[in-house]
C-alpha cells in the first residue's frame, strides 16, 4: 500500500523481472499498469495479458508471457537506458526498441533426462535443474520444436541412466542437432540416430561424448548464410538467437560504418557484420575461436568479399591503439564479460566512430563510460529484445569523437 493506503501502482518491470510499485515493492507476476491491494494481491491492470503457454511461469525459458508488447518494449528499453544512466550517460536518440516475435529463436538448448519410465525433455525450471516435459513452447520456432517429440521417442528406447543437453540451430539446409552426454551403445542405437536423421531430414547430427562434438549424420556440409554468403557452421558457432534481430542489429551496423573507409569488425565470430559491411568497402574480421575465423576466412575467399579474417585472441592481446588509429570506423560484439582491454586501446587511439553492439547492458554500460572519459559521445542507442519474453536484453550503440 501506499502512504496514502490506496493501491500501490506499478510503475516498470524491474531487471530480474518483478513488477517494481510505485512504492518501492517488488512484486512478483506485476507489469505496469497493474495495482497491489492491501493482500499483497496483483490488481490487473490494461498490460496484464493471459500467458500463451501452458508451461509459464514454471518454465525457466520465459518470464515475462503476462506482459503484452508495450509492456514489454517498455522493459527493454528501460533496461537499456537504465545501464546508461548507472554510468551517468545519456544518449542522443534513443530508439524505439526491436521486439523479435513468438515462435523465432533459431538456436536453443534443452535438457534431457529419464524420470521413471518417462523421457522428459525442455527447459529447466527457473533456479533449479527440474525440467518442465515440453508439449508446447511458444519462443521456438517451429522447425526446431517439431523435433521436439521425435526426439523423446528416439531416446526412450536408450537403456540406462540418461541426461543429456541437446542443441538445436536451425541453419540452411534444415537444424543441427547436436547431443552431448550420451553415446550410442552398438549397432542398433547407431542405426537408430541414422533413421532418426535422415526421417528428419537433419542437415547434421553429431554427438558429444565428453570429447567434444563428432557428426554422426552430416549428407552435405553444414552452411549458414550470412550477409548472402554462404558460410561453413562448425560446432558450437555462435548466432544470432533470431533473423530478424540479426537483422536490427546488422542495418544499425551498416547505416553507422558503411562509408566511413575500412572497418575493424572486432570479436568477429562467422562474420555476422563482416560480410554485410564487406562491398565494396574493406572489413578486417578479428575473432579468436579458430574454427570460426577458418569459417569466415574460406567464405570470404571463395564469395570474394573484401573481408580479411585474422585470428587473435582480442582479451589476450587486443589491437593496439596505433592499430585501431588505422580503421575509419570499429565495430564490437563481444561476449558477455564486455571488451574492456580493447575499449581501452580504442579510448587511447585517435578513432572517431564506434558501433558497440552488446548482449548484456551492464559491462556494456562499464565500457561505455571509458569511451566517454576519453571524448566519445553517445549519439544513438538502440535496444533489441531477441530474448523474447525474457529479462535478457541486448542492444547496440554508436559512439563519436569530435
Amino acid at each position: 500500500m501506499s502512504q496514502t493506503g490506496q493501491a500501490d501502482p506499478v510503475v516498470r518491470i524491474a531487471a530480474k523481472g518483478d513488477g517494481l510499485t510505485e512504492g518501492g515493492r517488488h512484486v512478483a507476476g506485476a507489469v505496469p499498469g497493474d495495482a497491489i491491494d492491501a493482500d499483497g494481491e496483483i490488481i490487473p491492470g490494461p498490460h496484464h495479458v493471459d500467458p500463451p503457454c501452458r508451461h509459464f511461469p514454471q518454465c525457466g525459458g520465459c518470464e515475462l508471457q503476462h506482459a503484452d508488447d508495450a509492456a514489454l518494449a517498455q522493459f527493454v528499453s528501460e533496461r537499456v537506458r537504465f545501464a546508461a544512466e548507472s554510468q551517468g550517460l545519456e544518449p542522443e536518440v534513443l530508439a524505439p526498441p526491436h521486439l523479435s516475435p513468438p515462435r523465432s529463436r533459431r538456436r536453443a538448448t534443452l535438457h534431457v533426462a529419464r524420470i521413471g519410465k518417462k523421457i522428459v525433455i525442455g527447459f529447466r525450471e527457473g533456479g533449479s535443474h527440474r525440467i518442465v516435459d515440453m508439449a508446447e513452447c511458444h519462443i521456438l520456432s517451429p522447425e526446431l520444436f517439431a523435433l521436439v517429440a521425435p526426439l523423446r521417442a528416439l531416446l526412450g528406447h536408450w537403456q540406462g541412466k540418461l541426461a543429456a543437453d541437446i542443441q538445436l540451430t536451425r541453419i540452411d539446409s534444415g537444424v543441427a542437432v547436436e547431443i552431448k552426454g550420451i553415446a550410442p551403445d552398438g549397432l542398433a542405437q547407431t542405426e537408430a540416430l541414422l533413421d532418426f536423421a535422415r526421417e528428419q531430414g537433419l542437415a547434421r547430427l553429431s554427438i558429444d561424448e565428453g570429447y567434444g562434438p563428432e557428426p554422426v549424420w552430416e549428407p552435405s556440409p553444414a552452411m549458414v548464410t550470412i550477409g548472402g554468403v554462404p558460410v561453413a557452421f562448425p560446432h558450437g558457432a555462435f548466432l544470432q538467437p533470431t533473423s530478424d534481430g540479426e537483422a536490427a542489429l546488422v542495418s544499425a551496423a551498416k547505416e553507422w560504418c558503411a562509408g566511413h573507409g575500412v572497418v575493424a569488425d572486432l570479436f568477429a565470430g562467422l562474420g555476422t557484420f563482416a560480410f554485410a559491411l564487406g562491398g565494396p568497402g574493406k572489413v578486417l574480421a578479428a575473432e579468436a575461436d579458430r574454427a570460426a575465423h577458418l569459417a569466415c576466412q574460406a567464405a570470404a575467399r571463395q564469395s570474394g568479399r573484401p573481408v580479411h579474417a585474422l585470428h587473435r585472441d582480442l582479451f589476450r592481446d587486443p589491437l593496439t591503439a596505433a592499430e585501431i588509429s588505422k580503421f575509419g570506423a570499429i565495430l564490437l560484439d563481444p561476449p558477455r564479460a564486455g571488451a574492456r582491454s580493447e575499449v581501452d586501446q580504442i579510448a587511447q587511439s585517435t578513432a572517431t566512430r564506434v558501433a558497440y553492439i552488446s548482449c548484456n547492458p551492464q559491462s556494456w554500460a562499464r565500457d561505455a563510460r571509458r569511451l566517454a572519459d576519453a571524448g566519445f559521445r553517445l549519439a544513438e542507442l538502440r535496444p533489441v529484445g531477441q530474448f523474447r519474453w525474457s529479462t535478457h536484453v541486448e542492444l547496440a550503440s554508436l559512439f563519436l569523437r569530435d
